[in-house]
Order: structure tokens, then sequence, then C-alpha cells
């Protein structure tokens, strides 16, 4: 196999090639210079003479340098060229580097592969990354030895058809998170307003109405208090668009009827949006851990313990308060464990090991008993402060009543939708029933004639 470069990638390429126990020639303008940063296993000579060794050659250098190789055009014709390059911007040029390679060389055949592999991938081997290849050209012969090359490298063809897909696969790793940039948006969005309806409540009413600074809240626990906020309304987010999916389904008594296009994106980006609930999570646990570290909180503690001296209280035993706090860690505890859960089997490595069954049960069951647990764990940290006239500064009521409405929504909706009667009319539409629809019999008369009658599918 031939490799046309010397650049990173090349020198990734020839690694793994030899590894895979190919006979490797690298085609380099400078050979002498270049022998030394490949593996002894590897030939490295001309670039004329690396091409006339090989049948397959990979072309590992950039769209601007592809008119260096023109020269070897003759020796090139019948060959396959395997073009790995990508483009600096998405839809850079009007036409994608294989085919403009294609173009140059019209009498080889081009197959687009191995560019959204990286060079660490390659030198690592594919265990310790995408182990996924994307294969498009015109030649179906040419698309079959590229994939066998890349099997036998370890990694999983995939065909992606002809070479107009090209564009496509050259955009791939260009790409920042595509499907995760309406959640993150979503997170922040919530984050911000989350934050400042905190910073209102604890830093502006206490500086405003008693004249304390309490700016010092600001870092740990006005954040902590807002990420709890925003994971539990993100992990209600993940089965709300189920609930909308069903209410419409429900009205209009078919499932083949399209949904908007807000609630089809909506549906598609749950699994992102829960894996950012549970990193809201974490991270409140973690603030959570570090509350009693803080040199205020030491303070606070030790002018507690002053005046109690100082009044002459021996026992300030609440045993309301006790049960409160331990229920709402114990409680918290379980729902952080059963969001772990959830984010562990979102991973393509997990998830592929599960039957469908399986990734149902943990998915949507287990993931509806964390919303639970999590709702539980917000009630037992309100208690019965949600009745008390001071928690309500500048008006305002406490941060976990507001959180509780979209989620306590979502159950509410899931115990209706469990009802044996809404379930049974809700699982007949989704095994294919509509509403209205008619069918039409044709029936044989006494006399052999047949007739014909319509009903509606309702009886």
């Amino acid at each position: 196999i031939g490799v046309l470069g010397t650049g990173d990638f090349a020198r990734s390429l020839a690694i793994r090639l030899v590894c895979s126990g190919f006979k490797v020639v690298v085609g380099s303008r400078n050979p002498k210079r270049k022998v030394n940063l490949f593996p002894s296993a590897a030939e490295v000579t001309f670039q004329a003479e690396a091409v006339k060794k090989t049948d397959v050659i990979f072309v590992a250098v950039f769209r601007e340098h592809y008119s260096t190789l023109c020269d070897l055009a003759d020796v090139l014709a019948g060959k396959i060229l395997v073009d790995v390059s990508n483009n600096t911007e998405i839809n850079h040029h009007k036409e994608s580097n294989a085919e403009y390679l294609a173009s140059l060389f019209p009498a080889c055949t081009v197959v687009k592969g191995f560019n959204v592999v990286s060079a660490w991938t390659l030198q690592s081997g594919a265990r310790d990354g995408n182990k996924q290849v994307l294969i498009c050209s015109n030649n179906q012969e040419a698309k079959r030895i590229v994939a066998e090359i890349a099997q036998v490298m370890g990694f999983t063809p995939v065909d992606m058809g002809c070479m107009s897909s090209a564009r496509e696969i050259e955009n791939i790793p260009l790409r920042l998170l595509p499907a995760w940039k309406i959640p993150i948006f979503l997170a922040l969005g919530l984050f911000l307003c989350f934050f400042t309806y905190n910073l209102i409540r604890q830093v502006i009413h206490p500086y405003i109405r008693e004249q304390k600074n309490k700016l010092y809240k600001i870092p740990i626990e006005v954040v902590n208090t807002t990420l709890p906020c925003v994971s539990y309304i993100m992990l209600s987010l993940v089965y709300l668009p189920g609930v909308l999916a069903a209410c419409s389904q429900l009205y209009y008594g078919t499932k083949y009827r399209r949904f908007p296009d807000w609630l089809d994106q909506w549906l598609q980006h749950r699994k992102q949006i829960g894996l950012l609930s549970f990193f809201c999570a974490a991270l409140h646990a973690v603030y959570s851990l570090c509350l009693p570290m803080r040199r205020s909180h030491r303070y606070l503690l030790i002018e507690t313990a002053v005046k109690q001296a100082m009044e002459k209280k021996m026992n300030i035993w609440v045993e309301e308060e006790v049960w409160r706090m331990e229920i709402y860690i114990s409680v918290g505890i379980i729902a952080l464990g059963l969001l772990s859960l959830l984010a562990i089997t979102s991973l393509p490595s997990i998830a592929n090991s599960l039957n469908w069954r399986e990734f149902s049960f943990v998915q949507s069951t287990l993931g509806f008993v964390a919303l639970v647990i999590s709702t539980l764990h917000t009630l037992t940290y309100g208690w019965s402060r949600a009745f008390d006239e001071n928690q309500y500064k500048f008006y305002l009521p406490p941060t976990y009543t507001l959180t509780l409405l979209v989620p306590c929504t979502v159950i509410i909706a899931k115990v209706i939708f469990s009802l044996p009667c809404i379930q049974h009319r809700l699982t007949r539409i989704r095994r294919g029933w509509e509403k209205g629809r008619y069918v039409k019999f044709v029936l044989p008369s006494a006399t052999g004639e047949y007739s014909s009658w319509e009903t509606s599918s309702n009886v």
C-alpha cells in the first residue's frame, strides 16, 4: 500500500498499516530527509517510485497540494486513490476534496475515507478511539478493497454511498458538538435565570433590607443553590416531550401524523439534555461537600456556638430538622446514583451491550423513578418552609417551589397515562390503530355474488 505525504497523519497511517501486516511504501519529495520519521519496515522513496510499486495509494496531502501530483498522472492511471483530507471550514469549496481529486486524475478511481479518524487513533489503535471509517466512491469494487483494508486495521467500515456523499463526510470532523448546541444553550439559559433569581433573594435582599454584605455567597452558595434547579428542570425536560407526543397522538388518534419541528428536535436532544442534568447534579454534590470547608461557614459556626453559650442553651437538638436533613441527603444520594446509571447506559459502548428492552427499562422506567426521587429530594429540602412568610423575600417564592412546576406536571401526566383506559388507547394507537379510518370488507353472498360494505375502525 502506498502513502503519498510525510505529515503527521501520513506517519500515523504508515505505522498503523505496518502494524496490521501491510507492506507500506511512502512517497516523498525528499525521502532521505524523511526516512527517519517512519518505521523501519516502511520503505520511503520518491513519489514516482512509490506509485509504481503500489495499486492502492493513500493521498495524505492537503487539497492545495493536489496539483503537485499532476506530473504523476501517467503512472497513477488505473490506481485506487484514497483521499483522507479535510477542509479548514465547512463547505469551504463548491466541490468536495475527493471530487476535486477525481477531476484532476480521471484515469484513477478515487475513494473517500479515513478522514474522520484522527492521527492519535491510528497510532494507539482502534480500541482507543472511534472505530468507524466512513467510505464513499462511485466504484463498488474500490470501496470493497478499501473496506477490507480498514477491517484488517481494526476499524469498522461504513458505506456512505457514491462520491456525492464526500462533502458530508468531510464536514463531519469540522462540526463542533452539533447535537449539543441547543441543550447547552438551554442549560446556560436556565442557569442564568435561576442564578439571577437566587442572587436577588440571597444577596441583594439582605443588603437592601438589613444592610448586610453577603457578596461572599456568590461563588459557592448561590451557585450551589442554582445547580440543582438546573439539573432538576433538565431531567424533567427529558420526559416532557414524550408526554407532549403522547398527548398529540391521543388527540389526533394516530401515530402517523408528523410532530411539529420543535417537538421533533426536542425528542432528538433528550440524551444530551439528560447528560447535562447529570453533570449539574454531580457539580451540586461536589459543591455541597465543600460547603463546610468555607471560612465563612467556620466563622458562622463559631459565632452561633458563642451565642448559645452566652444564652446558656444546653440542648439545641431539633428532632424534625434532624430527620429532614437525614431524609434529604439520603434521597439525594439515591437520585444521583440513578442519574449516574442513566448517564453510563447512554454511552454507545454500554448501550450496544444492552438489548432494546433493557435499554428502555433503564432510560424510561428508571429515569422516571429518578425524577420522582429527585422530587422527593426537593420536597424534603423545602419541608414546611414553603408556608413560612419569611421565606418570601421581595414577595418572591423560594426557588425550589418554582422548580417543582415542570417535574410535577410530568409526573402527574405519567400517572394519568398509566390508567388502564388511557394506556390501552395509547397502546392501540402506537400499534397502528387510527381514529376515523374506514375499512372496506368484501363478503360473498348466498347467491355467490360479492357484496361490500364499509365500517369505521372505531367500531
